[in-house]
């Protein structure tokens, strides 16, 4: 079982929604430092502000944008030299463009979705990967989505993006247990999160809204147990089965009818806002 007591822990997206909820679990479970990567300087501030206010001093925030291969590695080289080697790492940072069909996306939806969604992914995992190796431990923890393992009609970018994390995610656990028995990779797939990122979806039939606190408590318990796949409701469990059995178009039918294939025809999401990292801060 991973530990997280004592750990060094690092979380991209960490100073909102389910990234600050799961970085505040782990500062409960004892870990020895918490990193919290992020694009916002302000909820960093406040994130770290927060944390603090409950005795937790043990928290350093780092600007980072994590579409951005120079920023990465040197926020890295910082956390590394800093800090010291990432125990578990928690890929989390993402966004979602949607209420769109594939040819209305233009070219910067798609090449900002993929940055960020996977290239950012795998980078920043490559940068922490090798020490990881090293110490021979370390545990992977990548969010991917119900949408790895679905079609979803007007978040076509998007279902990519979080198909490719599944697809690497799954990979990469492979070569690293040829490592070593203490190399761990977590793949989370949830459906819509309560947090605003899909504010105006429509949760399917059979698939309500995920509860934030509900959802981080599972993901940490998904830790420390070294659980290889979370798809969440429990009732995704039975989509690769049903995908299994039915013909495509007969699964269609199913998931047309329990409202899958709409639920982003609603979707608002939260109000953009610029992606251009500021001068790097550092708290602690």
């Amino acid at each position: 079982m991973s530990q997280i007591r004592g750990a060094n822990v690092l979380i991209t997206g960490g100073a909102n929604g389910i990234g600050k909820l799961m970085g505040l679990k782990c500062l409960q479970e004892g870990a020895a430092n918490l990193i919290i990567w992020d694009i916002n300087e302000e909820n960093l501030h406040k994130t770290q502000k927060e944390f603090s206010s409950k005795g937790y001093k043990n928290v350093y925030t780092f600007v980072v944008d994590v579409s951005n291969i120079d920023d990465i590695e040197k926020s890295a080289t910082e956390v590394l030299l800093e800090i010291g080697n990432i125990d578990i790492l928690f890929n989390n940072a993402g966004i979602v463009a949607g209420n769109k069909s594939f040819w209305e996306y233009s070219a910067r939806d798609i090449e900002k979705t993929l940055q960020i969604n996977i290239s950012g992914v795998m980078h920043v995992t490559r940068v922490f990967l090798k020490d990881m190796i090293k110490q021979r431990k370390g545990h992977i923890v990548n969010i991917s989505s119900a949408s790895a393992l679905i079609p979803l009609p007007k978040g076509s970018v998007y279902a990519a993006s979080k198909w490719a994390v599944l697809g690497w995610s799954e990979s990469l656990r492979k070569e690293l247990e040829k490592e070593g028995q203490e190399l761990h990779v977590t793949t989370i797939c949830p459906s819509y999160i309560d947090t605003g990122m899909f504010k105006g979806v429509r949760a399917p039939l059979l698939f309500p809204l995920l509860q934030p606190d509900d959802i981080t408590t599972k993901i940490i318990k998904a830790v420390k147990k070294n659980d290889i796949i979370l798809l969440q409701p429990d009732n995704m469990n039975l989509v690769p089965f049903l995908k299994g059995i039915f013909p495509i178009r007969i699964f269609d039918v199913v998931a047309e009818w329990l409202g899958v294939y709409t639920s982003m025809d609603s979707f608002e999401g939260r109000p953009e806002k610029e992606r251009v990292p500021e001068k790097k801060t550092k708290v602690k």
